[in-house]
């Protein structure tokens, strides 16, 4: 054999040896390890949440609540939770809610009045008085008023020459309530009218629509916008007022007011 051959022959046979330590060496080597991302669950709380929409005036019910799990770095201050109050459901059944609640929000103690009495003096805040007045479709805004809604409250009266004067004698007022009734028309069909308007007022301003109500042909709710709800809403015309208190007569004739006296002070 030539000396060539045999060189060649070698130079393949040391070739297909490395070639084969090379292999034995990677399949001897054990399989890399794959790292595992665990990820940390946030700790819960389970947080008292509304199970349904409630409106203003809603009594509470069993079915009305429900736990729901929180992250517990995102509970607001005030929420209910299990580990406070875990008999909470069965302690706010009949409380009465006093600001809406959407579904799946968390109840505050201040959006609910806990207790057993009448649900009128329940949402009245502090200080306020609840005062109705008569309305029909003409006077309410065809009927688009609701419970929350602000009004402006209009009176409509004759003047001394005997044409009639419109006045704005309360201004941003919040309706408690609209009591509704079922109307029949010839065609069958059906509609809700409002008869008379709850109105959240102050003493004063309940004492100018107790005057107003003397002296107006016709009393007019204009509802507003929602944009105007935190404009003021405690106004009220001085010159319908009786005076600081209850010391003072105001006498009303044909719709105008004739004078106003001071009753004597008692000991």
């Amino acid at each position: 054999m030539k000396p060539a051959r045999i060189i060649i022959l070698g130079v393949a046979v040391a070739t297909a040896g490395l070639a084969g330590f090379i292999a034995l060496q990677m399949a001897s080597r054990p399989a890399p390890v794959q790292q595992q991302v665990v990820a940390e669950k946030e700790p819960t709380v389970n947080v008292l949440v509304a199970a349904d929409n409630l409106p203003t005036g809603t009594r509470l019910q069993a079915r009305s609540l429900t736990w729901a799990a929180w992250p517990q770095n995102a509970v607001a201050n005030g929420s209910i939770t299990d580990t406070q109050r875990p008999n909470a459901v069965e302690e706010l059944k009949g409380s009465v809610v006093r600001l809406p609640i959407f579904s799946g929000e968390p109840v505050r103690p201040e959006k609910i009045v806990q207790g057993q009495g009448p649900t009128m003096s329940s949402l009245l805040p502090s200080g306020k008085r609840a005062v109705a007045t008569e309305i029909s479709v003409a006077t309410g805004a065809g009927g688009f008023i609701l419970p929350n809604d602000r009004v402006d409250v209009i009176m409509v009266r004759k003047g001394d020459d005997g044409a009639f004067i419109t006045e704005t004698v309360l201004s941003n007022i919040r309706v408690l309530a609209i009591d509704q009734q079922i109307e029949e028309r010839k065609d069958e069909t059906r509609s809700v009218v409002g008869a008379t308007a709850t109105l959240e007022l102050t003493p004063d301003q309940a004492r100018v629509i107790a005057v107003a109500q003397q002296m107006a042909q016709r009393l007019s709710l204009a509802l507003r916008s929602v944009a105007d709800s935190q404009e003021p809403d405690t106004a009220a015309p001085g010159y319908l007022l009786t005076g600081s208190g209850s010391s003072a007569i105001q006498v009303i004739k044909a719709g105008t007011i004739q004078k106003t006296s001071s009753l004597p002070a008692t000991e």
